[in-house]
């Protein structure tokens, strides 16, 4: 983006402009998709709703009509006996005289799929039609015999209208008479539904059209509007940026200072007493040795013990900067050693727990997590009184979680006397990653700091090499 200024060799001013013009842009293109898939969406749902409105009229109609003309026979059809061949002629010729419309008609097809009665297309009658289909291959006459005696039911297809002899859409409502195998029903055409819904769909596609217009020019006014207050937020927020990353900057320098601070007091109380002891022990047995004193080589020793202690103290104060064996071994065996010197400093009853790891931790993760438990030991060391003190580190699946908790005075008392940076410090260390830092406080009786890392910090295993043994 940079280069991208560079080469076009635009002004400051121009360069806000763009920045505020381009996103606003987008997202008024992207509203526009989405308000046109939720209109579409909205005019399909219409569309939807009133065509099975429609169709649920057409089908109540379908079933009332054939209860009606069931109610008129049923007193022929229920004395009747299965064979009686004069009841069946009797009743069909009763559904082929109840025609209704230019349309409507009765049929009446045997379980064999012979046509008993239809009396607008006579042609058909005594025909057997099983295995009939529509243009479009869709089962008739063997799907309305399936309905008919499975219960009664719906059927819809194709077929050739008798005033027009052109196929149209149908529904059909089919029962069935089970004691003469037969399956009686009618149909309606459905074309004028159809129409109806075409007609609907074209005025829902108009409106939404007219609306778009709307949209367009709301949204031209819109960006008019927040084209001029955008740029003044920027410059606000710029303005507010720059003074937060001048306050962040300081931090880093307060944290430096104190961080080279921390240092100098290591290296005047620790290294720098013992190495003075070492100058004068060196001293004395110089002086000692020029007359023959057998205690020479006492004090020689002593330089020695204190030379000895200053190269701890020094690797101590390296390996606090930065502990090598969390890059060599992982975190596991950095934060069990760390643990163990605190103990053995410190005198404090510690316990750490951990689990291998399937997956290992990222670099960035593991400094998080062990200068956490740095700071925390610290504070324990210096503010919490506490006896006991157990750390805890777990991978799960969402993450890896480090938790330290200790039977001391609790946290209000060693915030009151830190200040709080340390704990802040922390936090931070976890919002940088992705995670969370969480503080139990039982005053009186102790503290737990529960510090998680998401998965996405957690990296699988290398390829073709053994699992590592620790985090």
């Amino acid at each position: 983006m940079n280069r991208l200024f560079s080469n076009l060799a635009l002004t400051y001013g121009q360069k806000l402009t763009l920045l505020a013009s381009v996103p606003l842009v987008l997202a008024v293109a992207a509203i526009a998709g989405v308000v046109a898939l939720q209109a579409k969406a909205l005019a399909d749902r219409e569309i939807n709703t009133l065509e099975t409105q429609l169709l649920d009229a057409k089908k109540i109609e379908l079933r009332n009509y054939v209860t009606q003309a069931r109610n008129g026979f049923y007193f022929i059809y229920g004395s009747a006996a299965p064979e009686d061949s004069d009841a069946k002629a009797q009743v069909a010729q009763i559904l082929s005289a109840m025609i209704y419309g230019d349309e409507g008609q009765f049929f009446v097809y045997d379980y064999d799929g012979t046509a008993l009665v239809s009396p607008r297309q006579t042609d058909r009658i005594n025909q057997n039609f099983s295995g009939e289909t529509d243009s479009t291959g869709t089962d008739v006459v063997d799907r309305l015999i399936q309905i008919a005696r499975d219960g009664g039911g719906y059927h819809s297809y194709l077929w050739p209208k008798p005033s027009t002899g052109v196929e149209a859409q149908m529904i059909t409502y089919v029962t069935s008479f089970p004691s003469w195998r037969w399956a009686v029903g009618t149909g309606v055409f459905i074309d004028d539904v159809l129409a109806s819904v075409a007609s609907a769909r074209a005025d829902v596609q108009d409106r939404v059209r007219r609306t778009f217009l709307y949209i367009g020019a709301i949204t031209m006014a819109a960006l008019l509007t927040v084209f001029g207050s955008g740029m003044g937020v920027n410059l606000r927020e710029r303005r507010l940026a720059d003074a937060k990353l001048k306050k962040l900057t300081q931090r880093v320098f307060d944290a430096q200072e104190e961080e080279r601070g921390r240092v100098a007091r290591e290296l005047h109380d620790g290294i720098s007493q013992i190495l003075v002891g070492v100058r004068y022990a060196l001293d004395n047995a110089r002086r000692r040795l020029g007359p023959g004193d057998a205690k020479a080589a006492e004090h020689l020793a002593k330089g020695i013990d204190s030379l000895g202690r200053a190269i701890s103290e020094v690797r101590r104060i390296s390996r606090d900067l930065r502990p090598g064996i969390l890059d060599d071994l992982g975190l596991g065996p950095a934060l069990k050693t760390l643990v163990d010197e605190f103990s053995q400093r410190t005198h404090i009853a510690c316990h750490f727990e951990t689990v291998v790891f399937r997956n290992r931790l990222d670099d960035d993760a593991k400094i998080a997590l062990y200068r956490i438990a740095q700071e925390a030991l610290t504070n324990i060391e210096r503010h919490s009184g506490a006896t006991d003190v157990r750390v805890d580190l777990r991978g799960h699946r969402q993450g890896a979680t480090l938790i330290i908790s200790d039977n001391g005075r609790g946290l209000s008392g060693k915030a009151r006397a830190s200040g709080g940076l340390g704990l802040r410090n922390m936090q931070e260390r976890m919002e940088q990653l992705g995670g969370s830092l969480v503080l139990h406080d039982r005053a009186g009786a102790g503290t737990e700091i529960r510090a998680t890392v998401p998965l996405t910090h957690m990296l699988p295993p290398q390829p073709n090499r053994p699992a590592p043994q620790a985090t």
